[in-house]
């Protein structure tokens, strides 16, 4: 039987959770049926939160999830996506900045996407342009976590990390919600029938990303 994505009633997607053996899949699936329930909303917070430091999935499904089901909150569940984001964001410098030493091997070897090659490569870009280098990776598919906490290694200012972060995350977010809001009914069966395509393109986004602002000026 396909496994559905997008337009996955949330009941249904906690029972696909527990019977799929795909990891991400699985995770996928758990993240979406939040959308169902009376705690979608601190589920948001909670998910939007800890992506920016250690939870894989990005905030962005659940996020679509509720706005398929409820368009006229979007501007609700992009400012809670933001908010706890950016706080997210702010408790990984704070790793970075504190705790590096003790956990940098729970995130090389558990955090997908957290790698030292990647992590090195971060460290550069802050060299160059710190502000632009957030923006860049609170906006597109780079794993934001990753330079959260490299932010706090290279002891890039707070306020730099916030204001990039509340422009990057903002945009990010707020494109998500009003794009279901305008369109949802139109892309919720494409999303659905290319979630797989969707997710490599995201991936090479990311990558491209990063080869981007390797680019950044002094």
């Amino acid at each position: 039987m396909k496994e559905e994505f997008i337009a996955t009633p949330p009941p249904i997607a906690m029972e696909l959770a527990k019977t799929t053996k795909n990891p991400l899949r699985k995770l996928y699936f758990w993240t979406l049926h939040w959308a169902d329930t009376k705690h979608a909303l601190p589920a948001l917070f909670i998910v939007s939160f800890t992506e920016s430091s250690i939870f894989p999935i990005p905030p962005d499904i659940l996020l679509m999830a509720m706005c398929f089901a409820n368009p006229k909150k979007w501007f609700v569940y992009g400012l809670v996506c933001t908010v706890a984001s950016v706080l997210g964001g702010v408790l990984g410098w704070y790793i970075g900045f504190g705790f590096w030493g003790a956990t940098k091997d729970f995130f090389f070897n558990i955090i997908p996407g957290f790698t030292p090659e990647k992590f090195g490569q971060v460290e550069l870009l802050y060299q160059k342009n710190a502000f632009l280098a957030v923006f860049a990776a609170a906006f597109t598919p780079i794993p934001y976590k990753v330079f959260t906490i490299a932010a706090g290694v290279c002891h890039v200012a707070i306020p730099t990390l916030v204001i990039a972060s509340v422009l990057g995350r903002g945009a990010r977010f707020y494109l998500v919600a009003i794009l279901i809001r305008l369109f949802g009914p139109r892309i919720k069966p494409f999303l659905e029938k290319h979630f797989e395509v969707a997710t490599i393109v995201l991936l090479f986004l990311a990558f491209a990303g990063f080869a981007l602002i390797k680019m950044l000026p002094h």
